[in-house]
Order: C-alpha cells, then sequence, then structure tokens
C-alpha cells in the first residue's frame, strides 16, 4: 500500500517510492536524505499536527506537512 507521508500515524513505518515535487522542494528533501530506498518512521506529530517529526539513516528531522505530501511511501506494518 502507499501514501503520503502527512497521513501517515505516529508509530508508522514505510520506504520512500518516490518524491514528487516541483525541483527546488525535490532538492531540498534529497539533500536532507529523504531519497527513494529510505526507510522512515514517523515519531511524533505537533500539537496542531504540523510540524512532524520523523526518523531516518540514524538521525530525526522535522517536516512541514506541505514538505511530507511530496514524499510518497510503501507503508510498512509498525
Amino acid at each position: 500500500m502507499e501514501k503520503t507521508l502527512d497521513k501517515f500515524s505516529i508509530g508508522d513505518r514505510g520506504v520512500v517510492v518516490n518524491v514528487i515535487a516541483e525541483r527546488k522542494i525535490k532538492r531540498r528533501l534529497f539533500d536532507m536524505g529523504i531519497t527513494p530506498g529510505v526507510e522512515i518512521y514517523l515519531r511524533k506529530r505537533a500539537p496542531l499536527g504540523d510540524p512532524i517529526e520523523i526518523t531516518l539513516r540514524g538521525y530525526e528531522l522535522t517536516l512541514r506537512l506541505s514538505e511530507a505530501s511530496c514524499v510518497l511511501m510503501g507503508v510498512k506494518n509498525a
């Protein structure tokens, strides 16, 4: 099953399938380590839902929901 990262619930894991964004945003996400094949774990959400905190490549990263909506994920069971 595939869904975008902004639709994940706390504790969900998945693998990046694709980054669907305009060139500038895509480059920024790639520079942060969000590339196809990377496993991502959703750790936290802010009280109002935005931003989210994820774990990838051994470090924590905070993303806005607008950025997370560009990341297409293959979902794993939590």
